[in-house]
């Protein structure tokens, strides 16, 4: 069972498990790949029990997971946590009735969606994601999030790239993140 107490595992320094790709995926990007730590169990496991140890008491009602890599994270949180766990997709890949709210890149716009009836009211929500970069998807989770009624409780990262400044895209919601580079 990955549920432990936070205290009975051993430390580990996830910035080990965080591989620098070097002009990935274009010229004059260091892309932070998160591959070496997921083919290491006791780095994912320590991962998870981080967050656990954050969110355990903080009554969070479902874990917004974003498309494509938050779904990892998010997926074995909410199963330790015990909480629903609601995807946000890319345009046309959930089913039944959906909202889209579109937001900005460094290279020019997307969009996201959300099932109307993924969340209650008023839910307490956590939104995960991998990276916080130049903020402009998690600020459209957010909006997305407001817009069916939820209560944003946090929006935590994996990594947090502070140089570009996302975290001021998320003015009203709490922020937290694991790694800062």
């Amino acid at each position: 069972m990955i549920k432990k107490s936070h205290s009975t595992i051993k430390p580990i320094n996830l910035k080990e498990f965080i591989r620098d790709v070097p002009d990935f995926p274009k010229k004059g990007v260091v892309f932070k790949d998160i591959n070496p730590l997921l083919r290491h169990p006791d780095a994912f496991h320590y991962l998870i029990n981080l967050w656990y140890s954050r969110y355990e008491k903080k009554n969070i009602e479902a874990i917004l997971a974003v498309e494509s890599r938050g779904f990892i994270f998010s997926s074995a949180l909410a199963l330790i946590l015990k909480v629903p766990l609601v995807l946000i997709r890319k345009p046309g890949k959930l089913p039944s009735n959906t909202i889209q709210e579109k937001y900005d890149l460094e290279y020019g716009t997307d969009a996201l969606e959300i099932q109307v009836d993924a969340l209650p009211k008023k839910a307490n929500v956590l939104i995960l994601d991998d990276v916080l970069a130049t903020g402009g998807t998690a600020a459209g989770v957010v909006r997305l999030a407001n817009r069916v009624g939820a209560h944003v409780f946090e929006v935590t990262f994996l990594i947090e790239l502070t140089f570009l400044n996302g975290r001021q895209k998320l003015q009203t919601s709490s922020v937290y993140s694991i790694l800062q580079y």
